[in-house]
């Protein structure tokens, strides 16, 4: 895969997503995260924070279409194969946390591409068609979590990106907490299967829930770009300009004579920007371009102020978590060291 250079903004376009840019911030992460992929078994957590709007779904399909760029040659020969895929944590309203239904969109992901071989308990691989399964009930949760296993073994799959990841730790009794990423920890020792969680800072407790947990989770910061630092400013600029240029009611305006009043708006959160920039060319499509058009597309005072309270918190929490320290405690001798 390649890494754009810091000056670089590459789009790319899906159609869910609409149009997306690999900016310097989120190729750096990426970068990062591609080098604790190749840590395996040494990092079977990837814990990938930052603030709301930052782009972090974004980067998880970033991956996950790199993965498969990359793998391109395999997957033509082996149209089973599937190295990456991508779902998002559940957030579905019970009490704790539905492994089931986590289980559930994991298989969707695994299993849900047509063309490939089935390899599901209830599908026959050979000829496709569903026989009766053996040992446990794929509607139980143990037989769920057989189904997974045997797709994760039968397809290949490297890495598993875990989009709103906050939401294992929100829907789970603090007690029980260890244990929920447990689950996770031994799919990976048992299958070599990484993880990239993606999620607020609330995730970052997860490297002081246990020893173990903390020794093979890796914690990469995904941060907005910062209004008191000129080498941000000049990201976000160009962003905003290249995010500008691929909306049609956008393109021939000069929104780089706001780019203080969208840095403020959106706390330097490339996917806030994208949002506003979005609402703004369905207004100045209907509407035609004025100043105040571009006030109703911003986002309300109050909520500035709280996505910066968010961000706030959420910074000063990490930032002493991520500290590396290099000093050598030096050995109790009785003698002093020089």
């Amino acid at each position: 895969m390649t890494i754009q250079t810091p000056n670089s903004f590459t789009p790319s376009a899906s159609p869910m997503s609409g149009q997306r840019i690999r900016h310097p911030r989120i190729a750096a992460t990426i970068e990062e995260c591609r080098l604790m992929l190749d840590a395996g078994d040494n990092a079977n957590l990837i814990v990938l924070c930052g603030p709301t709007g930052v782009g972090k779904t974004t980067l998880g399909d970033f991956l996950v279409e790199a993965e498969l760029t990359a793998e391109a040659t395999t997957l033509s020969q082996d149209p089973g194969y599937m190295p990456a895929i991508r779902l998002e944590a559940p957030a579905s309203g019970e009490r704790d946390f539905s492994w089931r239904l986590f289980y559930q969109r994991m298989l969707d992901a695994l299993e849900g591409e047509l063309d490939a071989p089935r390899t599901a308990y209830g599908i026959d691989p050979e000829s496709g068609k569903v026989v009766r399964p053996v040992g446990p009930q794929t509607n139980r949760l143990s037989g769920l979590r057989t189904a997974v296993e045997r797709s994760l073994r039968n397809r290949g799959t490297r890495f598993v990106v875990v989009d709103e990841a906050a939401h294992m730790m929100r829907q789970c009794h603090p007690s029980r907490l260890v244990e929920q990423f447990n689950t996770l920890k031994s799919l990976s020792n048992e299958y070599h299967v990484q993880w990239i969680l993606l999620g607020s800072y609330d995730l970052f407790e997860l490297v002081s829930l246990s020893a173990q947990l903390a020794r093979r989770t890796h914690v990469i910061h995904f941060g907005r770009y910062r209004e008191d630092v000129a080498e941000d400013v000049r990201s976000f600029r160009g962003c905003l300009k290249k995010l500008g240029e691929s909306m049609p009611a956008l393109k021939e305006l000069d929104l780089l004579r706001y780019a203080e009043v969208f840095h403020q708006n959106t706390l330097g959160c490339v996917g806030t920007l994208r949002t506003v920039l979005v609402r703004l060319n369905l207004l100045v499509a209907e509407k035609d371009w004025s100043e105040d058009t571009l006030c109703k597309a911003l986002l309300t005072e109050a909520q500035v102020t709280q996505i910066m309270r968010e961000i706030v918190e959420g910074e000063e929490r990490i930032a002493p978590g991520l500290k590396r320290n290099l000093a050598v405690q030096q050995p109790q001798t009785g003698r002093r060291v020089a």
